[in-house]
């Protein structure tokens, strides 16, 4: 047109983020905005969707990680779509919805870990706590760290499949149950209500135990085909009228509680804990004996095992019960998590 003078479009690229930090041990959540970060070689760069709150999280609010260094970013349970790539990645490419959980690389793979021993790797770093997490709107990790998210599942759900659902997942399918075994699930909170649904579409005899008649409804929903209210039943003698537990899956981190159901194991029965009481467990050795009876513990998984819970949760239709918050009500989400005031999952979700 006459008179008018083509001008460049200027696109205004957004070059800060919020985050929510830990500048100490025992220190407030603070909201500071930061440079958007640029991935180096190996890395990549999310823009974070939702990030679940777990209970670990403590380790950096109250410094009881050894070594950690502040100001820290919580947050191990990354739901989101890929944002940049670093140098030397390839296998994935910008727009990719992926998540990331606890287990946040290596600076290089050692023999314990070749062979699965996470607990003896030194090289081994954690989301979250070794490097900034995602309680925020961009975050950067190893490519290594990983999962994809398939198109069923909401970013919000995704979010705790990466810790509190790979946890139980990995845990019962490395258990040595079979489909038609008894598999009992003790605890119907955080993790257990995600056991109860993995324990069923897996093909076993699925058992919750709870304290109180109250729960029994919601167990039931989640797939479990019996539920012994401890509080009015003997638990153990209860299990032994199934011939015993093949599996006890212990989510509800009290040591009494746990310690109280090893006699409903079956014979080469496993009580796997995939969540650590703060006290030791008492148990009889003799039954141990007689029973040929077991006591594991199960770490939770690498990127690969989060990718196969995610695909197992899509499939076999298993969904974790959230309730969320936004970024700017951190302090209270954690609170409610903290309090046991929600009593799943608790997920923070991020601004456009």
């Amino acid at each position: 047109m006459p008179g008018v003078v083509n001008q460049p479009i200027q696109v205004l690229m957004k070059t800060k983020m919020q985050v929510a930090q830990i500048s100490k041990a025992g220190g407030d959540f603070e909201l500071v905005e930061r440079d958007i970060p640029e991935p180096g070689p190996g890395q990549v760069r999310i823009k974070v969707e939702a990030c679940g709150i777990c209970h670990s999280d403590e380790l950096v609010k109250e410094g009881l990680w050894p070594g950690l260094q502040y100001p820290r970013v919580p947050g191990h349970e990354i739901a989101g779509r890929l944002d940049a790539l670093g140098a030397g990645v390839a296998a994935w490419k910008i727009g990719d919805r992926v998540g990331v959980g606890w287990h946040g690389g290596h600076d290089f793979v050692c023999e314990p870990c070749r062979r699965g021993d996470f607990t003896m790797c030194v090289n081994r770093k954690v989301t979250g706590i070794d490097y900034d997490g995602g309680y925020a709107e961009y975050v950067i990790v190893p490519a290594e760290t990983l999962a994809a998210i398939p198109d069923q599942v909401p970013a919000e759900e995704a979010g705790p499949f990466m810790c509190a659902g790979v946890t139980v997942f990995n845990a019962l399918r490395h258990s040595g149950a079979r489909p038609g075994d008894v598999v009992a699930v003790q605890g119907i909170g955080g993790l257990g209500h995600l056991g109860i649904q993995y324990a069923r579409k897996m093909g076993f005899q699925t058992i919750a135990l709870g304290r109180g008649a109250d729960k029994e409804a919601l167990a039931r929903e989640l797939g479990a085909h019996h539920y012994i209210d401890s509080a009015a039943l003997d638990t153990v003698a209860e299990l032994q009228k199934f011939g015993g537990a093949q599996v006890i899956l212990a989510t509800a981190p009290n040591a009494a509680a746990i310690s109280g159901v090893i006699g409903g194991l079956g014979i080469d029965g496993n009580l796997l804990i995939p969540a650590a009481p703060n006290d030791p467990l008492t148990v009889g050795v003799f039954p141990l004996l007689m029973g040929r009876r077991r006591i594991s513990g199960w770490y939770s998984g690498t990127a690969r095992d989060s990718q196969d819970t995610l695909e197992f949760s899509a499939l076999s239709d298993v969904h974790p019960m959230i309730e969320t918050f936004p970024l700017t009500r951190v302090a209270e989400a954690y609170e409610q998590m903290h309090s046991g005031k929600v009593r799943f999952r608790v997920v923070l979700t991020m601004g456009s």
